[in-house]
C-alpha cells in the first residue's frame, strides 16, 4: 500500500490554511492571511525536508535456517547500511509474504544498525522476503516518506514432517546397501498358507496345488523378496481435491505433509525411496544423503493439485517396490477397483475422503487402508494402516 505524502496532521494543517485563506477574503480580515500562509507553507516545507535528501542503502539478510518448515520459527538478522544526510528518524518494516508471519518492524534508528525479528512458517511455498521499507517523518509530523531499500530474498517454506511409526519389517544395511526381506503385510505370517485370489494379484503367485484342492484360484500368502526400494505416490489429480488451484486446501496440505513424513520414515528404515505423483513425475529420490532430503522438501513446497493420472502399474514400473504408499484425496468405489497393488510387498493407501465401501474395496484387493482427515492426526492415521502390533508398540 503506497503511503500519501502528507500525514493526517499535514492534511489537517493544509485544510486549516485553506479555510483561513477563504475566511480572510470573505470577512476582509487581513490579519487572518498570515496564519493562513503559514499553515499552507508548513506542509510544503515539511515535504521538502523529507523528500529532497538523497538516500541510498544496502541490505543483507541472514536466516537461521535455510529451509523453514510449517510450524517452525526462524530468526532473521538484517544489516541495514544507510547513506544519508543526517540520520532520519522513523520506522522500518520488512515486507513479508503470506507464507510466513512475524513482527518485522521497529523504530529507526534503534540501538544498533542490525535489525532482528522472528519468522513463523504458516503455509508452504516459495515466495520473496523484502524489500526493507523505511518510513520517515519530518520534525513537525506533517509529511512522510516511505522508501524501499535492498533486494528481495527467496524464502522457502517446506511442508511439516512428523515422526511416524516404523514398518513391522526393519531394514538393515550391509556394505552401504540396504537389504531387506519385505513381507506382504496384513496377509498373515506364514508364507505357506494360501489365500483366495484377489483382483490385482500376480498370476505368477498362484498356488496350483491349493487351487486344485480347493477348486478355486488360490495364491501364496506371502513372498519374501530382497528389495530395498520403496515408493511414495502423491495423487495430484485435480478431480481428487475439493479446491484445486491457488487457494490453500487443508486436505491437500495434510496429504503433502504425510507424503514428506512417509518418505523420511522409509528412508530412515533403510529404503531407497522414490517420491512421484500420480502421473509418474518424479518429485524426489532419497538415497541417504542430506541433499536428497532438501531437494525433496523444496519440490514438495510448491506442489499443487493438477493434471491427471496414469495406471499405478505404469507408474511403479516392472520392478515391484517393497513398501508402496499411495496418498489420494477423494476415493470412489470405481477408483478403488482400478487401484492395483503393482506387486508391492506392503501397499498402503490413504484417502482424505472416501465413498461408502471404497476403502473396503481397496482392502479386498490387498491394500492396507486408512482415512486421512483434513488437518487430522497424521501419526494416528499412519499407525491405523499398519498391523495392530505395530500400531501399539511402534
Amino acid at each position: 500500500m503506497k503511503r500519501r505524502p502528507l500525514t493526517a496532521r499535514g492534511w489537517a494543517c493544509l485544510l486549516c490554511g485553506l479555510l483561513l485563506l477563504v475566511a480572510a477574503n470573505v470577512v476582509s480580515a487581513r490579519p487572518l492571511l498570515y496564519p493562513a500562509v503559514l499553515l499552507l507553507a508548513l506542509p510544503l516545507i515539511s515535504l521538502a525536508i523529507v523528500r529532497v535528501p538523497r538516500r541510498r542503502g544496502a541490505v543483507s539478510r541472514q536466516i537461521s535456517t535455510d529451509l523453514l518448515a510449517v510450524g517452525e520459527t526462524s530468526r532473521v538478522t538484517v544489516r541495514f547500511d544507510l547513506v544519508s544526510i543526517g540520520v532520519p528518524r522513523g520506522t522500518w518494516h520488512d515486507v513479508l509474504p503470506s507464507s510466513v508471519r512475524g513482527l518485522a518492524s521497529g523504530e529507526y534508528p534503534g540501538d544498533s544498525l542490525t535489525l532482528r525479528y522472528d519468522l513463523d512458517g504458516v503455509r508452504r511455498g516459495v515466495s520473496t522476503l523484502g524489500p526493507l521499507m523505511l518510513r520517515t517523518v519530518d520534525p513537525f509530523g506533517l509529511a512522510q516518506r516511505e522508501q524501499a531499500f535492498g533486494e528481495t530474498r527467496t524464502i522457502t517454506v517446506i511442508p511439516q514432517s512428523v515422526a511416524l511409526a516404523p514398518l513391522p519389517t526393519r531394514v538393515g544395511a550391509a556394505g552401504g546397501t540396504a537389504q531387506t526381506r519385505s513381507s506382504r503385510l496384513g496377509q498373515g505370517a506364514d508364507n505357506l498358507i494360501p489365500r483366495p485370489y484377489a483382483s490385482g494379484d500376480s498370476r505368477r503367485r498362484i498356488h496350483w496345488r491349493a487351487t486344485a484342492h480347493r477348486g478355486t484360484l488360490m495364491v501364496r500368502q506371502e513372498e519374501e523378496e530382497a528389495s530395498p526400494d520403496a515408493m511414495v505416490v502423491l495423487d495430484r489429480g485435480a478431480d481428487r481435491w475439493a479446491r484445486p488451484g491457488d487457494e490453500p486446501d487443508p486436505a491437500f496440505e495434510t496429504a503433502v505433509s504425510l507424503c514428506a513424513s512417509a518418505a523420511l520414515r522409509l528412508e530412515h528404515d533403510g529404503y531407497s525411496v522414490d517420491v512421484v505423483d500420480s502421473a509418474g513425475i518424479l518429485l524426489g529420490a532419497l538415497r541417504g544423503h542430506e541433499d536428497d532430503r532438501e531437494e525433496l522438501m523444496i519440490a514438495l513446497a510448491s506442489v499443487t493439485p493438477r493434471g491427471g493420472e496414469r495406471d499405478l502399474r505404469t507408474v511403479v514400473g516392472s520392478t515391484p517396490p517393497g513398501p508402496l504408499v499411495v496418498i489420494t484425496g477423494h476415493l470412489t468405489v470405481e477408483a478403488s477397483e482400478r487401484l492395483h497393488t503393482a506387486g508391492a510387498a506392503a501397499p498402503l493407501l490413504f484417502a482424505v475422503t472416501a465413498d461408502d465401501g471404497a476403502l473396503d474395496s481397496a482392502a479386498a484387493r490387498g491394500w492396507l487402508t486408512a482415512a486421512l482427515p483434513a488437518s487430522g492426526d497424521i501419526p494416528a492415521a499412519w499407525s491405523s494402516a499398519l498391523p495392530i502390533s505395530t500400531a501399539r508398540h511402534g
